[in-house]
């Protein structure tokens, strides 16, 4: 409770701040949006939506500024609303992964000379703002190295807000516009946190913003749900023996930010010694291997009961169409890769492209010359968490209260934040079920993987 009542008061001094600072702040003109206009990527297929992208200053005194990439709807934009998408780790990039892997309108192809069109892009249906927070994350920046180093929760809901509060002003089009914020992973964190802080900035400004609700997938939520669930889910998928399973559960305290060295060790053994060489984010895709043998960067987690380096990839779940297709193939990792579009070096592809001069310069990106490259994660970010709620549990019940729309999903098939934490976080808010549980049909397949959950003040839909 003392924790909770420390980072509430944090918040609310913080808001104070950003809401003089942004009192002061001129409106936008077409001058300064036309200076973030981006004319075409390098190597970007012919588009009729606007982009736009560059920075937005959150603190001027240490010269802390955040990026940002907007692609505009394809029709219709002034109609559309405003998505903001954040990527979770903590520390990863939301232009690596969501812009360029997941819902943006583009992907890297494997040499890195170009891009090609996602025919699943959000921006079909809506306006969408990718953030690269806090500072240190991509190409956000701070002139102070400290913060680097001393960074979390606090900070990057403050920074997140007042990024808005600016954006906002430079694109006043959208000062009106219906807002929601999603994300994954550790934004599980990012998005109820600072949809709590515009919340509170609302009730004080005489501008506020047009907050709808949020939408979170395989989302960090509760520390001991999120351990208790991952573990199961460990066990359950045959990831780990009988044995370790029992131990962990016997032996570790799930509750706690950090764990015994016992535990510790048997975190390790599970991953190192049962896991084998799999995708832990993706369990049933071929892993990303380097020339050696071994695996890609991205499978340099932390333990579970930490702040994750987390990159979740949703995928169907598809045991039948894989069995069939194995009967028949010798080419195993071929045949997983055509069945799933999925491509498992991805972001490999995404620090050769955005290191590039060229595309920095159209990006408007590295203006200050960030002395390290850009890269997908920040692994100084993850190591150096300061600040971690334990839940945000308690921040569900406050938006739920205030009328915010909740939207909760959660793919079966990544073992770091799994489906299992998912179901046993949300049943602890006890909301009675409105609608229960039913198949999700996509081309009369029954798709199994994905749990979602639409949440209300006086109860939930479930969709299976």
């Amino acid at each position: 409770m003392a924790e909770k009542q420390i980072f509430v008061s944090a918040v609310f001094v913080l808001l104070l701040v950003v809401f003089s600072s942004a009192s002061h702040h001129h409106a936008g003109n077409e001058e300064d949006e036309e200076a973030d206009r981006i004319s075409s990527l390098p190597g970007q297929p012919n588009v009729s939506f606007q982009q736009f992208s560059g920075y937005v200053t959150v603190n001027k005194v240490v010269g802390r500024a955040l990026f940002y990439w907007l692609t505009e709807a394809v029709h219709d934009p002034l109609s559309k609303p405003l998505v903001v998408w954040l990527n979770g780790g903590p520390g990863c990039s939301s232009v690596a992964y969501g812009a360029s892997e997941e819902i943006g309108p583009f992907r890297i192809n494997k040499t890195a000379s170009g891009l090609y069109l996602n025919k699943f892009s959000w921006n079909s249906v809506a306006n969408l703002l990718f953030l690269e927070t806090p500072a240190g994350v991509g190409f956000s920046y701070s002139n102070r190295s400290s913060d680097l180093f001393d960074t979390g929760d606090i900070r990057t809901a403050t920074d997140s807000l007042e990024f808005l509060v600016g954006w906002m002003n430079r694109f006043p089009r959208y000062k009106n516009r219906e807002v929601y914020l999603t994300g994954e992973s550790y934004a599980g964190h990012y998005v109820p946190q600072l949809a709590r802080a515009i919340i509170m900035y609302n009730k004080r400004s005489k501008h506020p913003i047009n907050l709808k609700g949020f939408m979170v997938g395989n989302a960090v939520t509760d520390n001991y749900y999120d351990n208790l669930g991952t573990v199961t889910y460990w066990w359950s998928h045959a990831m780990i023996s009988d044995k370790t399973f029992q131990q962990l559960v016997n032996t570790c305290d799930f509750r706690r930010q950090k764990e015994s060295d016992e535990c510790e060790s048997l975190y390790s053994y599970a991953m190192d010694q049962e896991f084998g060489n799999i995708d832990q984010y993706n369990i049933y895709s071929p892993p990303c291997n380097n020339s050696d043998g071994s695996t890609s960067t991205r499978h340099s987690i932390r333990l579970p009961h930490h702040p994750h380096k987390v990159h979740i990839h949703i995928h169907i779940h598809i045991y039948l169409y894989i069995y069939q297709a194995l009967a028949s193939s010798t080419d195993k990792t071929n045949v997983f890769r055509k069945l799933s579009g999925y491509d498992p070096c991805t972001e490999k592809h995404a620090e050769i492209y955005y290191n590039r001069p060229d595309v920095q310069k159209e990006l408007h990106a590295n203006v200050t010359k960030i002395p390290y490259k850009w890269t997908a994660c920040s692994e100084v970010l993850n190591r150096n968490w300061n600040d971690t709620d334990v839940s945000v549990l308690p921040i569900y019940r406050e938006m739920l209260a205030s009328g915010l729309r909740i939207w909760v999903f959660s793919g079966d098939v990544d073992s770091v934040v799994p489906v299992t934490a998912t179901r046993y976080s949300l049943a602890e808010l006890k909301l009675a079920t409105k609608i229960p549980w039913y198949p999700w049909y996509v081309k009369k397949q029954v798709r199994i993987p994905s749990l979602v959950l639409c949440l209300y003040q006086t109860g939930f839909d479930r969709m299976l």
